[in-house]
This record gives structure tokens, C-alpha cells and sequence, in this order.
């Protein structure tokens, strides 16, 4: 972990700070053309190209009547899970749809004089989830993708997931997931978008992968939308001199330990509370750290602390970031709220760590990455509804508009478009 000091000195020009936002930058060239061959291939051939990559890629051999993981496999891993594990789920998904049925959006209609305008809300029929089975199996992200798909009123979720284990089995039983496919990778990416023989054509495809999952997503954004192209995790921590070192290490280790391109960073008043995190954890937490070969490249490569001369630095820092996850751990950590204009999620105060929000406290942890946070939100309900405009004009309402459109088509040229507000002013 580099301990960088910004005091004194115009942050922005400092290398590690750009060294840091483009760590997601990926060279796609070298991937493209496999991604693209996949989705060739599925979209040609269906389920023998799925049977076939799945082999390959995944060393797993199916016919396709085994693509579709039956019901009873997702009932039976639900009731083998342990029973503490299994309420947490059961919590975990309650929290999280009671918090997203804040989120609902109601049709509406205004009435003026001669019309009736308004904008109708429509769920998605179809949704597909893609979860990750690679380097760590996640079946809170089933849970955060599935909750606000249902309380948007989405009529089918479909799941695919490459050799997903008992836990995200579970996950999906309690979800309530009306379909599990044994695939993953951008084959799968590309079947829930085409559809094949046996996989459902979805409307959308949500949830985190690996690069070729991003790329299938990015690829085919059109045929079917998309929740984001996710990039590496990361937190940024703002703290001062009355936080603990020790939670301030843990909270920063648990994104180090997602995988080797998750960035953890600490930015800090405090040069002594900055060394001792750092010393606090190489010593100690990293010395029998379970995903210590992970979680130490991250830190080696990503991880930074930079000391800056005040919290508004320390906020004007952050909002260059634009973090995923980003902690304030502050006396008074309200104080710095209305100064965060860019990050995925927020949270406030020592108690408040990074972790609960990944599992049980309700706002999604599906959250944008790479500096998306500066344009993009949160998964939510509102990822999964449509929003038609409704209209009604009565002769009376025509009368009252007719002109400006007229006028307006005329501006631009549009001969046709001033004719057909023309032939009804003229009641031909």
C-alpha cells in the first residue's frame, strides 16, 4: 500500500491518482474477437454452441436437457444450506424489497383544457440475472438483482449461472427465480439475448461478470438493455484523526479481497492514522488472510493512502474518483455529506461499514464503477420498468396548439409534418 502526501499540492496532478482511475481501462482488442465469435456462434446454433462452450471453457460436460437446473435441485439446496445462513438470505431479501418498494413509480395523467397527458409505467416482462461462479460464488448478488425485479412487478427472472453452488442455488429459491440455467460466460450472455432452444430471450440483462461477460453485455446492448458494464470494486475511505486504525484497515482489506484489480483507498487528514492502517495491515490482518495471495496484490497494486491538508480536499479527492463504495468515517461525519457530489453508495459514520451494505441493510449494492458513479446510479426499481408517454388531444385542445406546431414543422423544413396538423386545421 503507497502512502501518498497531498499536502500543500494541487491533487490532480499527482500520478497516482490517474494511475488509479484508469486501472479498469482493458485493452478489449485481444477479447473482442472471441466475444463476438460466441455470439456468432450462439445466435446461429443455439444450445450445441452452449453445450460445446460450455465444455470448453467451463470443463463441464452437458447435453442440452441439462442446461435447465430442475426446480427440485433449487428446493433441496435451500433446505441443505445451514439454518443460520438460510434466515440471513430469508432477511436479507425482505430488507432488500421493503427498501425498493420506496422506489416504485406510479402512471400519472394531467388533464388541461381540450387534452389528456400523461406517462403509463410498464414492468419488463422477461429479465435475465448473469451470477458470476468463477473465483467466489455470490449469492447476495442474486438477491440484490432479483428484489427490485420483483417489486417493479417483472412477470419472468431467468438465471444463468456457470456450476453455481448450493448457496446460490438457495439464493434463487428464495428469490423466487422462475428458471436456472447451468451456463455462464458470454455464451450465456448471449443466449438469455437471442434465445435458443431451450434458453428464454430475455428484454434485460443484469448483473456482474468477468470481461467477457462485460463485453457480451456491451456487444449486444440493443438486441436486449442492460443494468451497466461493471468494472473492478473499489472503496474509498475518508477519515480523519478519530478513526480507528483497525476498522479503517479491515474496511479497505474487504475490498481487497474481491480480486487483484479492486482499489481500496484511504484518504486522510491524519499522516499518523494513514501509517498505521497500513502498517495494521501487513502485520496483522494480512499475516494468515485466507485470500492473502489476492488481497495482497490488490493492496501492492491499488491500494494508497493520501494524505491532504482538509475534509474538503479530502471531498474534492473523492468526487474525482466518483468511488463505488465510499465511507466517511469523520467526527462529524454529516458535515462532508452535502460536499459528495460522485459515489456509487454512501455511507456515514464508523459503524457503518461497507460489508452491510453488501448483504443486509436494503439499497442495492449493484453500484457503478470506473467513474460511472459520475453519471449512473444504483441498481433499482426503476432499472426495470418502462415509461410510455400517453396523449389525447380533443378538437378543442388541437385548436390551442395547432399554429405552434405548424409554425415549428415549417422551421424545419418538415413538409409533411405541417401538412398533417394542416389537413385537420383546415378539417379537410
Amino acid at each position: 500500500m503507497k502512502i501518498v502526501d497531498l499536502r500543500g499540492r494541487y491533487f490532480k496532478e499527482d500520478e497516482s491518482l490517474e494511475f488509479l482511475i484508469k486501472r479498469g481501462d482493458i485493452e478489449t482488442e485481444k477479447y473482442e474477437p472471441v466475444v463476438k465469435t460466441i455470439i456468432k456462434e450462439v445466435k446461429e446454433r443455439g444450445d450445441e454452441a452452449l453445450v460445446e462452450f460450455t465444455e470448453k471453457f467451463d470443463k463441464v460436460k452437458l447435453v442440452p436437457e441439462d442446461l435447465v437446473i430442475p426446480f427440485e435441485e433449487l428446493e433441496k439446496a435451500y433446505n441443505e444450506i445451514e439454518d443460520d445462513v438460510r434466515w440471513a438470505y430469508e432477511v436479507a431479501y425482505e430488507r432488500i424489497y421493503e427498501f425498493h418498494e420506496n422506489q416504485k413509480e406510479k402512471s400519472f395523467f394531467r388533464e388541461e383544457e381540450g387534452m389528456i397527458l400523461g406517462q403509463k409505467i410498464t414492468p419488463l416482462e422477461v429479465v435475465g440475472l448473469y451470477v458470476p461462479g468463477g473465483k467466489a460464488a455470490y449469492p447476495s448478488s442474486v438477491i440484490m438483482n432479483a428484489a427490485p425485479a420483483r417489486v417493479a412487478g417483472v412477470k419472468e427472472i431467468v438465471m444463468c449461472s456457470p456450476n453455481p453452488n448450493k448457496y446460490t442455488l438457495a439464493a434463487a429459491f428464495v428469490c423466487g427465480i422462475d428458471t436456472v440455467y447451468r451456463i455462464g460466460g458470454a455464451q450465456a450472455v448471449a443466449a438469455m439475448a437471442y434465445g435458443t432452444e431451450t434458453v428464454r430471450k430475455v428484454d434485460k440483462i443484469v448483473g456482474p461478470g468477468n470481461i467477457y461477460v462485460a463485453l457480451a453485455k456491451k456487444n449486444l446492448y440493443g438486441i436486449v438493455d442492460i443494468d451497466m458494464i461493471a468494472g473492478p470494486s473499489e472503496i474509498l475511505v475518508i477519515a480523519d484523526e478519530t478513526a480507528n486504525y483497525k476498522w479503517v484497515a479491515a474496511d479497505l482489506l474487504s475490498q481487497a479481497e474481491h480480486d487483484e484489480l479492486a482499489a481500496s483507498i484511504l484518504v486522510t487528514t491524519s499522516e499518523d492514522l494513514a501509517k498505521k492502517v497500513k502498517e495494521y495491515l501487513y502485520t496483522e490482518l494480512l499475516k494468515d488472510f485466507p485470500r492473502k495471495e489476492i488481497a495482497e496484490k490488490s493492496l501492492n497494486t491499488y491500494g494508497h493512502a493520501f494524505i491532504v491538508d482538509d475534509l474538503d480536499t479530502a471531498c474534492e479527492v473523492s468526487n474525482y474518483i466518483a468511488p463505488e463504495h465510499l465511507e466517511i468515517i469523520t467526527k462529524n461525519p454529516f458535515d462532508l455529506l452535502g460536499k459528495i457530489y460522485h459515489a456509487g453508495a454512501i455511507f456515514l459514520g464508523e459503524y457503518s461499514t461497507e460489508p452491510l451494505g453488501d448483504y443486509i441493510l436494503g439499497p442495492n449494492h449493484v453500484l457503478p464503477t470506473s467513474r460511472a458513479a459520475r453519471f449512473s446510479s444504483p441498481l433499482g426499481v426503476y432499472d426495470f420498468i418502462k415509461r410510455s408517454s400517453v396523449i389525447y388531444v380533443s378538437k378543442e385542445g388541437f385548436d390551442r396548439v395547432a399554429k405552434h406546431a405548424i409554425n415549428m414543422a415549417k422551421s424545419e423544413g418538415l413538409e409533411a409534418h405541417k401538412l398533417s396538423v394542416e389537413i385537420r386545421k383546415n378539417n379537410e
